[in-house]
C-alpha cells in the first residue's frame, strides 16, 4: 500500500497498524544459503559482521522515519522497523541491500532501500609463518575517527594510519624472519555466506619490493589470514635489505646494559646492527668496557634463549655475522674489563677502612680541642 497518497493524518495511523503484526515475530529473518551463494561477483567486497554500525535510509520521504543507525549484535542480527529481527552477518553490503529490499517490499511499495557502513568493526587478522611475532592482531583503521585502540586479542592491539594492508600487518607482527620466503605468501579470505568457505590468493612480495607491484599488497578484511612460507635457501642479500626496510616495524625496543654511558632500554630503527645500538646508548665506557666480551641475549619464539659473544670492532661493516641486526626485545651486555673489575674490588674492600680512618680523624680533632680548652 502506498502511504504517500493518504492524507497527512491517516497515513501514520495506517502505518502503525501495519507495524503491529510483523514486530511480534520472534525468529530472526535470514537469507537462505542459496541466495548468498549465488553472489559470486563480491569476492573482495566488505562482508558485514558483528560490531558493524550501519545506516539505513529510504529515498521516499514517506518512509524516512523507518531509517536510522543500528549496530549488528554478536549473533550478526539487528532489529529494524516493520520487519523485526533480521540477520545480516556474512553478507556483503550489496547482498544486504537486496535482502532488505525484498523484505520491505512485503509491506511497502517501491521501498528504495539504501544501506551503508557508517563505522566498520575492528579487524581481526591472523599473521602466521615466518614472522617474528605470529598471532592474531586487531587492526583499527586510522584517520577517519576510528583510529582509537580497540580491544586486543592475545594482548596485541594496534591502530594504524589508513586501511590495513598485508605489509602493514606483517610490520605489526614484528617483520619477517631471515628465512622467510617472500615469494610464498598466501592470503586466505572468507567468502560471503554462512558456509565458512575460504579463498586463497598467492602473493609475491619480491615483486612488490623490487618492481613496486602494488597488487601484491592488497587491503585486508576482517578474518583474513596471512601465511608466510619458509625459504628452502637464504634469500639474496638485496631482497633481505629491501625487506628489512619495508617489511619491518619502524622502530624496535632493545636493552643495552653494562659498561655504556647511558644504559637502559632504548628505541632504535628496525634492523639496527649491534654496534650502532651501542652508539645510541652513548658508546662503551673508556677503560672499563671489555670490547672482546659483548654479549647478545635473545629470546626465541619457542621460549628458548640464546647467548652469543661478539668483539666490539668499529671497523666492521654495517651488518654482518660479527655485527648482527638486532630484533625487538634483544638485550646487549657490555661486560667489564679486568682493570675495571679489579678497581671495583679494591673500592669495595677499602670502604670499611675509609670509614674507620674518618672516625679516628674525628676523635683526634675532638681530643685536640679538649686539650686546648684545659690549657686555657
Amino acid at each position: 500500500m502506498d502511504f504517500s497518497r493518504l492524507g497527512p493524518c491517516l497515513a501514520p495511523l495506517l502505518l502503525l497498524s501495519q507495524l503491529t503484526a510483523p514486530l511480534q515475530a520472534a525468529p530472526a529473518l535470514q537469507p537462505s544459503a542459496t541466495q548468498a551463494a549465488t553472489e559470486t561477483a563480491d569476492f573482495d567486497a566488505y562482508i558485514l559482521g558483528a560490531g558493524d554500525r550501519l545506516e539505513l535510509s529510504f529515498l521516499s520521504p514517506s518512509y524516512a522515519t523507518l531509517g536510522g543507525s543500528f549496530e549488528l549484535l554478536n549473533d550478526g542480527s539487528t532489529s529494524l522497523p516493520m520487519i523485526g529481527s533480521v540477520v545480516l552477518d556474512g553478507l556483503t553490503v550489496n547482498q544486504a541491500n537486496r535482502w532488505l529490499t525484498s523484505l520491505y517490499r512485503r509491506y511497502l511499495r517501491r521501498p528504495d532501500v539504501n544501506l551503508r557502513v557508517a563505522q566498520p568493526r575492528p579487524m581481526q587478522v591472523s599473521v602466521v609463518g615466518q614472522v617474528e611475532n605470529p598471532g592474531i592482531y586487531v587492526l583499527s583503521p586510522g584517520g577517519n575517527g576510528i583510529g582509537t585502540e580497540a580491544s586486543s586479542v592475545a594482548g596485541k592491539t594496534t591502530s594504524i594510519p589508513g586501511l590495513p594492508t598485508v605489509v602493514s600487518a606483517i610490520q605489526k607482527a614484528g617483520g619477517i624472519t631471515l628465512i622467510a620466503n617472500l615469494s610464498d605468501v598466501r592470503l586466505q579470505r572468507k567468502l560471503p555466506g554462512d558456509r565458512s568457505q575460504l579463498r586463497e590468493t598467492q602473493l609475491n612480495l619480491v615483486a612488490l619490493l623490487q618492481k613496486g607491484d602494488k597488487r601484491q599488497n592488497p587491503f585486508l578484511f576482517d578474518g583474513d589470514t596471512i601465511v608466510i612460507g619458509k625459504a628452502p635457501s637464504p634469500p639474496p642479500d638485496e631482497v633481505l635489505e629491501l625487506a628489512a626496510a619495508n617489511l619491518s616495524p619502524s622502530s624496535i625496543s632493545v636493552n643495552v646494559v653494562g659498561e655504556v654511558k647511558s644504559p637502559g632500554r632504548i628505541q632504535v630503527k628496525a634492523g639496527t646492527p649491534l654496534i650502532q645500538a651501542l652508539f645510541a646508548a652513548g658508546g662503551a665506557t673508556p677503560m672499563r668496557a671489555n670490547r672482546n666480551n659483548v654479549e647478545l641475549v635473545r629470546i626465541n619464539r619457542d621460549g628458548t634463549a640464546i647467548l652469543r659473544r661478539y668483539t666490539l670492532d668499529y671497523k666492521l661493516g654495517v651488518s654482518g655475522p660479527s655485527n648482527p641486526p638486532l630484533r625487538d626485545g634483544d638485550t646487549v651486555i657490555v661486560n667489564r674489563s679486568v682493570l675495571a673489575s679489579g678497581s671495583d674490588l679494591v673500592n669495595v674492600v677499602s670502604q670499611p677502612f675509609t670509614g674507620l680512618v674518618n672516625i679516628l680523624a674525628l676523635v683526634r680533632i675532638l681530643n685536640n680541642n679538649n686539650n686546648n680548652n684545659n690549657n686555657n
